[in-house]
């Protein structure tokens, strides 16, 4: 085994190039799919009836999980997907065949639930889950309808991934089946692995186990880098795979091929939650090679968006410009969003258990008044978020002449303050829509306000959240500096 020479992460394909590469690359994805629900809220007692927490749900999330999560992450970075899993004929599973899209064909199989998959969550840190399941194999004339899908769907597709989490869909022959099929037609094939016996994977080009699952392959655990090697290669021979990429959640991941093994040490930033990084991995990786890049270049995009992932809380996907920028060397997430992405990074800020706040206005010409006000609201929360004019909304409220510098100027001045942590415009004249849409903990306007004219601070009260009025430093104003700049030009 060795550690990769430097640079050679970034391998030799320009990674963002393969990124944009990817989105027009083609997976086949069969296995077991899942429904995953997050229940999140806070905890702020214990009940009376027993020694457990009581949890104020405070709102619920549903994904894709599984199979589901690896269509999930391709499709986000633009790949063509299509997904072959099994349903049960009830709620979950309509629920998981709408959220699968149209590129979802799930089949009903009668007497069979949905895997529902349910995450109770306070303060960024999973209570209970509950798991609603009927492991099973597929009946004969299903596993047929299952093969039959495959076979049909399998000319459109570049690679194939089978992900196994050990609920049915793959056992007995069909693993190998598809596997055999998918070979013959010249498809590149990566498997998510589960249990002990991987004879139904003979011949797939990639095998992508955690630490766990190679142990239960393995029959012992592997107790460093070297005995992961040892027993990733025995795998590899026995059951005449292409390779095997081991991930080993912070100590990054372990290629091992009949040549060699490299290491490539973890990318995550900060670790929030590993459910659902190896769907991240197996996508990546079989979506990078399907657009053309070897296995270590891929596997290497996959390392940095992995660690994205494990940086979010529940089954989540990488976006490209938050592998773009994890490239970058920038943070995980720029802090210029629009609202949607900029909602989604709130809701897991929230989950987190952090106290949201919000501010907002046109900062055109940015001052020490701003500044102050930015530092008196960032210190009542742990992230704050500020709502952006946008060019539009200032000529509205201001006038001809303004804004002075135009919003991608002004929200690249906010966003460099370590004040700030979020950016979103708007083109609203008012930011009530945002602030029902954030329902921040803390909301900041300068005292040069009175509370009732203040913008949502109604709405923020109704729900226990927080008004707060920022001290203002004479003398300083956008107005005023416009109109000390303009003097001299008068006289």
């Amino acid at each position: 085994m060795r550690e990769p020479a430097k640079g050679e992460q970034e391998s030799p394909a320009d990674p963002i190039a393969l990124l944009a590469a990817i989105s027009g690359a083609r997976l086949l994805c069969i296995g077991d799919a899942m429904l995953d629900r997050f229940v999140h809220g806070r905890v702020e007692r214990i009940s009376p009836e027993a020694p457990i927490p009581v949890l104020a749900i405070e709102g619920e999330a549903e994904a894709p999980g599984g199979a589901g999560n690896v269509a999930r992450n391709a499709a986000a970075l633009g790949a063509g997907v299509e997904l072959i899993a099994l349903r049960g004929e009830d709620e979950a599973g309509a629920r998981l065949a709408r959220l699968a899209g149209a590129g979802g064909h799930l089949l009903v199989e009668a007497g069979r639930p949905t895997t529902l998959k349910t995450r109770y969550l306070a303060g960024g840190h999973q209570l209970l889950r509950t798991d609603q399941e009927r492991i099973a194999a597929p009946a004969p004339a299903t596993a047929a309808r299952l093969l039959a899908a495959f076979e049909a769907a399998l000319p459109r597709a570049d690679a194939v991934v089978l992900s196994d989490y050990g609920k049915g869909v793959l056992s007995g022959a069909l693993a190998g089946e598809a596997i055999g099929r998918a070979k013959a037609a010249g498809r590149y094939v990566a498997v998510d692995p589960r249990g002990s016996d991987w004879s139904r994977y003979r011949g797939a080009d990639l095998v992508t186990p955690n630490r766990r699952e190679l142990a239960d392959a393995a029959g012992a655990k592997p107790a460093d880098l070297d005995a992961v090697e040892e027993a990733a290669r025995a795998l590899l021979t026995r059951h005449g795979l292409g390779a095997v990429l081991v991930t080993l959640s912070e100590q990054g991941m372990l290629i091992v091929e009949a040549g060699e093994a490299l290491h490539l040490p973890a990318a995550a930033r900060e670790v929030f939650d590993v459910s659902g990084a190896g769907d991240t991995v197996i996508a990546v990786t079989a979506a990078a090679v399907a657009a053309g890049a070897s296995l270590r270049e891929a596997a290497a995009l996959a390392n940095i968006a992995a660690g994205v992932v494990v940086g979010k809380l529940g089954t989540a996907v990488a976006q490209p410009r938050e592998i773009v920028a994890a490239l970058e060397g920038r943070a995980a997430a720029d802090k210029i969003l629009p609202r949607e992405d900029a909602l989604e990074q709130v809701r897991r800020w929230r989950r987190n258990g952090l106290r949201i706040g919000f501010t907002n206005g046109c900062f055109d010409l940015l001052h020490p008044g701003h500044a102050d006000l930015l530092a008196f609201a960032r210190a009542g929360c742990d992230r704050l978020v500020v709502g952006l004019n946008d060019d539009g909304s200032v000529r509205r409220l201001k006038g001809t002449g303004r804004p002075v510098q135009a919003l991608a100027s002004r929200a690249a001045v906010l966003s460099a303050l370590a004040a700030v942590d979020l950016v979103i415009p708007f083109g609203e004249d008012t930011p009530l829509g945002l602030i029902e849409a954030i329902r921040p903990d803390l909301l900041v306007k300068g005292a040069d306000y009175r509370e009732h004219e203040i913008v949502g601070a109604e709405l923020v009260r109704s729900y226990g959240g927080e008004v707060r009025l920022a001290p203002v430093r004479p003398g300083h104003s956008t107005t005023a500096t416009l109109a000390r700049i303009a003097a001299p030009a008068l006289q």
